[in-house]
């Protein structure tokens, strides 16, 4: 029996986390088609195949609609830097900048692709409920200190234009590329002016490079 219940123990925790990601799943789902005020628990429930009951362990619906972005953005709910998800973290430790920027913009594009709907609910939802807005503050924030910290490491990598950056021009420039790079823009661009993802995230790497290039020219010029 001693042998077993280990066993049973991490299929017990493999299931768990199998059904929390199926929640999260139908949550990013019935939130992008419905909305944050629209959407209902039973309908998150209904999509996912499980109890209301077993959705409501994973809420409120404010904890659900931020799982659910985190997960549909980066491939895993928490409250964890984006760099240290192990495809950034793998493309953090690449020591070619410009190697780094291939790959890490392309990755960029495509999570904002899979979440530019529902960000716009995220963000809506922001406007109505205080809680909601105090929860995208939060992951604003992040978002600001994981650029902060990529234009670190291409400064560090060996790009001349970053390094000559003081703090104020890091800051500036890391502020711009997280404006670039944030799912608003693939709203605008893919859904509503008619771009294709391909269009989207070539337009995104050469707009980045662009961005890093001139932020050294203007603290210099």
């Amino acid at each position: 029996m001693a042998a077993t219940r280990p066993y049973r123990s991490t299929l017990r925790e493999e299931n768990a986390r199998q059904t929390r990601r199926r929640i999260l799943e139908a949550a990013a789902a019935v939130f992008s088609a419905r909305g944050y005020a629209s959407a209902s628990l039973s309908e998150i429930a209904a999509a996912a195949g499980v109890s209301v009951e077993s959705v409501k362990v994973h809420g409120p619906k404010r904890a659900l609609l931020l799982a659910a972005f985190e997960l549909t953005f980066g491939g895993e709910a928490g409250e964890a830097s984006l760099t240290e998800r192990p495809e950034v973290a793998a493309i953090a430790a690449l020591d070619d900048p410009e190697r780094m920027l291939a790959e890490l913009v392309p990755f960029i594009a495509a999570a904002n692709a899979r979440t530019s709907g529902l960000w716009a609910t995220f963000t809506a939802a922001a406007r109505d409920d205080e809680t909601v807005g105090a929860v995208l503050a939060e992951l604003l924030a992040r978002r600001h200190a994981d650029y902060a910290a990529m234009v670190g490491l291409l400064g560090e990598r060996g790009i001349a234009s970053i390094a000559r950056l003081d703090d104020q021009g890091r800051a500036e420039l890391a502020a711009a590329l997280s404006f670039v790079m944030s799912p608003e823009g693939h709203q605008q661009l893919v859904r509503e002016s008619g771009w294709n993802d391909d269009r989207y995230a070539a337009w995104l790497l050469t707009t980045v490079r662009t961005l890093i290039t001139a932020a050294g020219a203007e603290r210099t010029g």
